[in-house]
């Protein structure tokens, strides 16, 4: 009789359930050999199409890998949640410095990994997400014509332009990016021909884009649409398919709003990631294009796709419409915001949703010319257009700049990725340390002019200008390092942005609020110790307006303990304090002008 538990029978059915597995096992097999077996030369030469692409995309990638500044930034988060200190960038102060939720945690998964140093899992992975996002963008453009002979078309673009191999490895979410656009299309794809029946894992994929970065929000929504249009729920399954779509960003939400009373990242405050600045995104538009005479490969791409989608079924122009309507509405978000201050970084995304469809494409007599003009143009660009033989590092026009030749310049290295590479950075460090120097007590120490200089403070604070990332992560994460831009600080996050400063890079916190939040001793005894450079008067109205009652609740939703009430009353409050924008003086902020 057999066991009713299912964990002993007797020998010989444990005999016998091994020769059953054997033979299911064997069929296998058999099946698999049989596939290959039928394979035409037509498929091996897709097939190895396909991997030519995704190795020599990798290669590059490898070759260039380095990490920006902005990726060690996420790191210290990140070490904060394997030491126990939670989800922050300083312990004590509940501030969501890093923009991809996602990205944050599968860098916690990596460093759980005993011997794993923090800034390679972020390189490799990194490199590894965006490696695979082109393999299943390569995917689900060949799922579109089965049985043909395929050649890269869009593939050639990505191939050709440098910032898609230089952010592969950067430490930022890039890779990730590239990771779910890619696996979202070939998704849509998979349900479009009929290659996909369960839909479940779809609505998931789906819904964590908001926790890749917000403003994928746009491409969700877009795709949950386009795969209503393509399976047709009834009204019932529509409302379970929102449930699942919704569940894990709902969550996360909530926990946003209680923990660290925002509505979005900390960082689209000090970005400014709502407010219109059309001028600003036309130049930073014009500089993406302009580098990379991008307007050759998208007319030769508008001719392809003219020829390639003349006749599509319905569920497959769905599904192609979706990916391209959600690269315009990326490429309409980012020239809206104003762009950014990394070289072609926020447009990257939205191009790479555009040339899905047309990754790979079938070749005919029709096709090989266009096809031919890209491959041109992809060798030119990749050889010669923004590339480091010929782009020395400078802050371009409207202070647009290539981060990972800034970053190489800085650190004198052909390869940064960890810390350490950045201590011979001039300043900071050793500038910090001589500023500590003799002191027995909590300092902030704080650069006024040219000068570091270190005040008695309640504990000891560092503030970092300009660069954040690698200061955090060498210094200990007991000690506060915090900025004047806003990134990790909230008091320099919701003031006003400062027109005609570099995108993402338009808050700066004056000295008097930092002075005033953090020391010890009065007004004029603090502004001695500067020298007079810092006026008692601007001190003292600083720690004023500090007292201000929409300013303390701010303070208050990421400084007071974690309990139930403040979580409660966080929620109630994250609409205020994420509208809350006040001016750089603290004497006109403390008279309530």
């Amino acid at each position: 009789m057999p066991s009713t538990l299912g964990v002993r029978g007797s020998a010989t059915e444990r005999t016998d359930n091994y020769g059953l597995g054997t033979m299911v096992l064997t069929a296998v097999k058999a099946e698999r050999t049989r596939l290959i077996d039928r394979r035409t030369p037509r498929d091996w030469w897709n097939l190895a199409a396909i991997a030519l692409v995704v190795v020599v995309f990798a290669a590059v990638a490898w070759h260039r890998r380095w990490i920006c500044d902005d990726g060690l930034i996420v790191l210290r988060t990140v070490r904060n949640i394997l030491e126990g200190n939670g989800p922050v960038y300083n312990v004590g102060e509940r501030v969501e410095s890093n923009t991809s939720v996602l990205w944050t945690y599968v860098l916690v998964v990596a460093g759980l990994i005993p011997g794993v140093r923090l800034e390679w899992a972020s390189v490799v992975l990194g490199g590894l997400f965006a490696a695979g996002g082109v393999l299943l963008g390569l995917q689900g453009a060949r799922l579109l014509h089965p049985s043909r002979l395929i050649v890269p078309a869009g593939a050639l673009v990505v191939l050709g332009m440098s910032p898609y191999w230089d952010y592969a490895t950067s430490g930022l979410e890039s890779g990730l990016c590239v990771l779910w656009l890619a696996g979202t299309w070939w998704l849509l794809v998979r349900h479009a021909t009929g290659a996909m029946t369960a839909v479940w894992p779809t609505l998931v994929v789906i819904g964590v884009g908001t926790l890749v970065r917000p403003e994928y929000a746009l491409v969700s929504a877009i795709a949950f649409a386009a795969l209503v249009a393509i399976r047709r729920p009834g009204w019932r399954a529509g409302l379970l398919w929102v449930a699942i779509t919704g569940a894990l960003p709902v969550a996360y939400q909530i926990f946003r709003m209680g923990y660290y009373g925002l509505l979005t990242p900390n960082t689209a405050l000090a970005k400014e990631g709502g407010k219109a600045r059309w001028e600003m995104g036309g130049y930073y538009l014009d500089d993406f294009v302009s580098s990379y005479q991008l307007w050759i490969p998208l007319l030769l791409l508008v001719v392809v796709a003219a020829l390639v989608f003349r006749r599509m079924p319905r569920p497959t122009v769905i599904a192609v419409g979706a990916i391209a309507v959600s690269g315009l509405a990326l490429a309409l978000y980012v020239t809206r915001v104003g762009g950014d201050y990394m070289h072609a970084r926020m447009l990257l995304p939205a191009l790479f949703c555009l040339l899905l469809p047309l990754m790979v494409v079938p070749l005919t007599k029709w096709l090989a010319v266009p096809v031919l003009g890209l491959a041109v143009w992809a060798g030119v660009a990749a050889a010669s257009l923004r590339s480091d033989t010929v782009f020395t590092h400078k802050i371009g026009a409207h202070s647009i700049t290539d981060a990972r030749v800034f970053w190489l310049d800085t650190t004198h290295k052909a390869n940064p990725v960890v810390a350490e590479d950045a201590e011979d950075v001039p300043g900071y460090l050793q500038d910090i340390a001589a500023a500590r120097a003799g002191k027995t007590g909590p300092v902030l120490v704080i650069k006024i002019g040219a000068n570091w200089v270190a005040l008695p403070a309640k504990s000891t604070v560092v503030t970092s200008p300009g660069a954040l990332g690698f200061p955090g992560l060498l210094l200990p994460s007991d000690l506060k390092v915090t900025d004047d831009l806003g990134l990790a600080n909230p008091l320099a996050s919701h003031t006003v942005s400062i027109p005609g400063y570099p995108m993402g890079h338009d808050k700066l916190l004056t000295p008097p609020w930092s002075i005033a939040d953090v020391c010890v001793g009065t007004p004029e005894e603090l502004s001695a110790l500067t020298g007079g450079a810092i006026p008692a008067h601007e001190i003292a109205a600083a720690r004023v307006a500090l007292q201000r009652p929409e300013i303390r609740q701010m303070l208050d939703s990421v400084r007071e303990p974690m309990t139930a009430g403040r979580f409660l009353s966080n929620i109630a409050n994250s609409f205020e304090n994420t509208s809350l924008r006040y001016g750089r003086d603290p004497v006109a902020v403390s008279e309530g002008r």
